[in-house]
């Protein structure tokens, strides 16, 4: 993932964990296009995120020292023990939604997407990849505008920490940025 990608989604991280107003409850369920560039060719796949609630402020909240212990495998641990709220559907393939959060923004909402499983390893088959250990969990960003529709990022094995300064960072497997367009909402 390039540097202006990864500061981009530390950024709406960091937004997504700040407290802020919501309304918690009620099902969403968003469509979009997966894309990754390899080379000089793209493959997309049609991507579903279903939740059926949001989190509320205190449950975020108790997440929240978790990530901040820098601690991959409590944060795992930690989203593993909640309940399923969603999924994320790629192809046949369905994963459960452990954290859903949405946070208002000038026109519109971020809804930042959990999975304590990955989604999939890009390039993961490929002969030589790297170790996928650590890289346990799905993280997508939606941007919406006010009418649900809009775009983001998806990180489809990831890991998260906290550095020096407070700001969260995100380390993805592949190094290839997974594009969302065309979101909206059903």
């Amino acid at each position: 993932m390039n540097t202006t990608a990864r500061t981009t989604i530390t950024a709406i991280l960091t937004l997504a964990l700040v407290p802020a107003a919501l309304v918690a409850q009620g099902g969403e369920t968003y469509s979009a296009t997966a894309s990754v560039k390899k080379g000089n060719t793209t493959e997309s796949k049609a991507v579903t995120f279903h939740v059926d609630r949001f989190l509320t402020d205190a449950e975020r909240d108790k997440l929240v020292p978790i990530v901040k212990s820098n601690n991959g495998t409590a944060i795992v641990k930690a989203l593993t023990a909640l309940p399923d709220i969603g999924s994320v559907t790629v192809g046949e393939a369905k994963t459960p939604v452990k954290y859903a959060y949405a946070r208002p923004t000038g026109s519109g909402r971020l809804v930042t997407i959990v999975t304590a499983k990955p989604l999939g390893f890009v390039g993961g088959n490929a002969p030589g990849a790297k170790s996928k250990d650590g890289y346990e969990l799905g993280i997508a960003l939606l941007v919406l505008d006010a009418a649900g529709k809009g775009d983001g990022e998806v990180s489809p094995a990831a890991r998260i920490k906290v550095d020096a300064n407070g700001a969260i960072v995100t380390s993805d497997y592949a190094h290839e940025v997974v594009r969302l367009t065309g979101v909206t909402k059903k």
